[in-house]
């Protein structure tokens, strides 16, 4: 049975080619390609949380950090792979002891405002978030959860068919643009900036006083329990 893989962000049509090396491997791909769908047509799976195939990216998560060296030897710095296209002549590293750390500290950060209910969580074997942060090897967060928080946010559960716990969420804005890009409603945003950053159905109305039409492609979308059928749950 073949298995689908999801590359992370859309394919590019183009007449054009570059070629580039990731991880000692040449790679040629259509220009536009983004470094990270480039690495998973060779077989190199490169940790992401906000990106997917079916949506275009935005780097939101900075979980799919890579490391750069142009045509001339020159270290280029560590760009998101799902925004940063394929170049010719590009030396892509996707795992480096600094990579490694760089990736564990994002995760670490993300962490530390989730609760930490994987056992008891509706989405446990089937969470994005606990997969990724085993891949990147993180056991453990330093900061605690002492300080300013989300974990206690309330519940919304307006709708009938999901609801949405916002205690939960990532910030990663697959489900706001789920609704646009797959859905053409434009119900979801993202309300307030920096800490305060926040999924919201229109003026922060609940999901059932909003534009939202109950099509399932946010929940669909969401890479951890934060929108989820109530049937799952």
């Amino acid at each position: 049975m073949k298995q689908n893989i999801d590359h992370g962000t859309p394919a590019r049509c183009s007449p054009e080619t570059v070629t580039l090396s990731i991880d000692g491997q040449t790679v040629t791909v259509p220009r536009g390609t983004s470094l990270m769908r480039a690495a998973s047509s060779a077989g190199i799976a490169i940790p992401k949380l906000c990106a997917t195939d079916s949506l275009e990216s935005v780097g939101a998560c900075r979980l799919c950090l890579v490391e750069l060296e142009g045509p001339n030897g020159k270290v280029r710095g560590f760009p998101a792979s799902c925004t940063t296209p394929a170049e010719d002549g590009l030396c892509v590293r996707t795992q480096t002891p600094q990579l490694q750390t760089l990736r564990r500290s994002v995760m670490e950060l993300t962490i530390s405002d989730h609760p930490l209910d994987c056992l008891s969580c509706s989405a446990n074997g089937d969470c994005e978030l606990q997969t990724q942060a085993g891949v990147v090897g993180l056991r453990e967060q330093r900061y605690g959860w002492q300080g300013a928080n989300h974990l206690q946010d309330p519940v919304d559960d307006s709708n009938p068919y999901f609801r949405y716990d916002p205690s939960k969420c990532i910030v990663c804005a697959r489900c706001v643009r789920a609704c646009e890009e797959t859905q053409g409603t434009f119900a979801l945003t993202i309300s307030g900036r920096g800490f305060d950053a926040r999924v919201a159905a229109g003026q922060n109305q609940p999901f059932l006083a909003s534009d939202c039409v109950s099509c399932g492609a946010c929940v669909q979308a969401c890479p951890t329990a934060t929108l989820q059928e109530k049937t799952v749950i």
